[in-house]
């Protein structure tokens, strides 16, 4: 069979893995920069040691992972560091070494995957009095060196289920009780058996660019640096970022809403309803208490900022609500409004517009007409027709009273550009909003939060903005890009971070976007990220409680109701 692998021809021979045709191409060079991790042929993910010819299969009828190579018409693309789906393939890999590495040495500890925390990836540590991430460090290294092959294995679903249940790994078998298929793919490595939901690298000496540092109750693994993959990425240390989210980890062990497995129980036996009653009461607390921080410093401005689908608009209008409560007249401003006429932006180098590029907020004008507002002066305001794509001044004038505070929201609120220089800091208030989801799938697996962000935005542009599932995908890489530029790097600085993340609404939000989800095809170009997202939302049960939840909940944001938008 002839297969182009990356632009390249080269006939597969019966038997021969993708990575055995790689070296024959030419296409490893040792570094993680540039050796592939994984392909993806017509949409799907697939391991280097996919074998496209196995001789047993000559003259029988095509399987369906061949099915896939045909539709490709033998066309493979590779997938390196620099994609985040081989990032995805890296992480996987480097979790299941770690978590390998932990068993030859500790064989009774107990690990939970905890959170993303910069560039780095925090895991906590239980069982064990002498645990120490130096001594792990070292253990990584040898599995590392060993050059260990990653096979995998297909066995039953019971099976799988029986082999945790007798280590003690009661999450994983929870879960896998819930899976609809009678088999499941596992890896293995001695008496060490691990699930990690998708692809992983060839072999333990993929691991090439990482680091171990300890942490508090266990220790953070570093990652490579996306723009210099061969190196490791700087690591800086985010207390505020990490208290927040062990905090929500507090809160998901206190409500007994750990992991998928545990959702699933309260949505079967109706507890998903107290749940969210709590998550709800919880949110309105935490706005209670930011408008008590604001009104004790005395600020007259909040600077609102967050990622895609972190519920800013809504969490913006539940904050000044709070604050009328302290008889403010609060103001609500978006930075949306400072956009720069987009025939005037200069295009990027691949000729298009980077709409998430500070350069197309007009930082100057923002600054000045904040620092008049807070001298007591009248100003007017821009209004950013998303039509025209040109600003207009339509007569919006503003006056601040003694009991005024204005709350602006926008990607770049947090950014210092936008703050004259002189002024009184003790004026502004800074706020990081985003959902830092602290129900894991199982302990060693964790849901990320841009997940839960695709998932929110995916269900709104489509109810509310008429855009296709296709296109919010297709937009999501380049609007995580501008994330980490712009948004990431300042959220540290902030006087509070709230988590605007429920531990109930997967549940709900899996009604309103499975079915679009599984209209999307291997001719779509989202295809292996769609079918990610129903594999992992396979597990989740549905929740048919949009009746509980309240109308200025930030859910509402996405699923349609929400009393701020009428």
């Amino acid at each position: 069979m002839k297969l182009i692998i990356d632009g390249k021809t080269i006939i597969a021979k019966p038997d021969q893995s993708l990575l055995e045709m790689i070296g024959e191409l030419g296409l490893l060079d040792g570094t993680l920069a540039n050796d592939p991790l994984a392909a993806k042929i017509s949409g799907r993910v697939f391991t280097l040691n996919y074998i496209p010819v196995r001789l047993k299969d000559i003259g029988k009828e095509r399987s369906s992972i061949r099915k896939a190579m045909a539709a490709s018409d033998g066309t493979v693309k590779l997938l390196r560091y620099s994609d985040p789906v081989g990032r995805d393939v890296y992480n996987r890999t480097a979790l299941f070494i770690i978590l390998y590495a932990l068993r030859r040495v500790w064989p009774k500890a107990r690990a939970k995957t905890n959170c993303t925390v910069g560039t780095g990836m925090y895991i906590k540590v239980k069982g064990v009095e002498d645990f120490s991430a130096e001594i792990l460090k070292q253990e990584v290294q040898k599995v590392v060196e060993e050059d260990i092959p990653l096979t995998r294995r297909r066995i039953p679903t019971t099976e799988a289920i029986e082999y945790y249940n007798s280590i003690g790994q009661l999450d994983k078998a929870r879960l896998l009780a819930y899976r609809k298929k009678d088999t499941v793919d596992v890896y293995e490595q001695g008496d060490f058996t691990d699930y990690f939901y998708g692809e992983m690298a060839p072999s333990t000496g993929y691991l090439r660019s990482w680091d171990i540092i300890g942490a508090q109750e266990g220790f953070i693994f570093v990652f490579p640096d996306v723009q210099e993959p061969n190196k490791v990425s700087k690591y800086h240390e985010m207390p505020n970022f990490l208290n927040v989210h062990t905090e929500g980890k507090s809160w998901s062990e206190l409500m007994k809403c750990e992991t998928v497995a545990d959702l699933n129980e309260l949505v079967d036996a109706g507890g998903i309803r107290e749940l969210i009653r709590v998550n709800e009461a919880l949110h309105e607390k935490r706005f209670s208490q930011i408008a008590d921080m604001i009104c004790e410093r005395g600020a007259k401005a909040v600077m609102l900022a967050g990622p895609s689908s972190s519920g800013k608009t809504t969490s913006a209008n539940r904050l000044a609500t709070q604050l009328r409560v302290h008889g403010k007249l609060p103001i609500l401003m978006s930075l949306d409004d400072y956009y720069i006429d987009r025939d005037k932006i200069a295009p990027g180098p691949d000729g298009k517009l980077d709409l998430e590029h500070i350069n197309t907020i007009d930082t100057e004008l923002f600054s000045d007409q904040l620092k008049a507002l807070l001298r007591g002066e009248t100003v007017e305001l821009p209004t950013f027709n998303f039509k025209t794509a040109r600003r207009e001044w339509v007569g919006h004038k503003l006056h601040l009273e003694e009991n005024s505070v204005i709350i602006v929201e926008g990607l770049h609120a947090l950014n210092p550009i936008l703050l004259p220089k002189d002024l009184d800091s003790s004026l502004v208030f800074k706020m990081y909003i985003s959902p830092l989801l602290p129900l894991n799938l199982d302990y060693h697996n964790r849901i990320p939060s841009s997940y839960l962000r695709l998932l929110r935005r995916t269900v709104r542009d489509y109810a509310t903005r008429g855009a296709s599932v296709q296109r919010t995908l297709a937009m999501w890489d380049s609007v995580r890009r501008g994330e980490e530029r712009w948004i990431f790097p300042f959220q540290e600085n902030a006087d509070v971070i709230f988590n605007s993340s429920t531990l109930y609404e997967l549940a709900v939000l899996k009604k309103h976007i499975y079915p679009l989800l599984l209209d999307i095809t291997p001719a779509d170009d989202c295809y292996d990220q769609a079918r990610y997202m129903v594999k992992f939302l396979n597990f989740v049960h549905i929740a048919d409680v949009d009746d509980e939840i309240p109308p200025t909940s930030i859910v509402r944001e996405f699923i349609g109701g929400n009393t701020f938008y009428r």
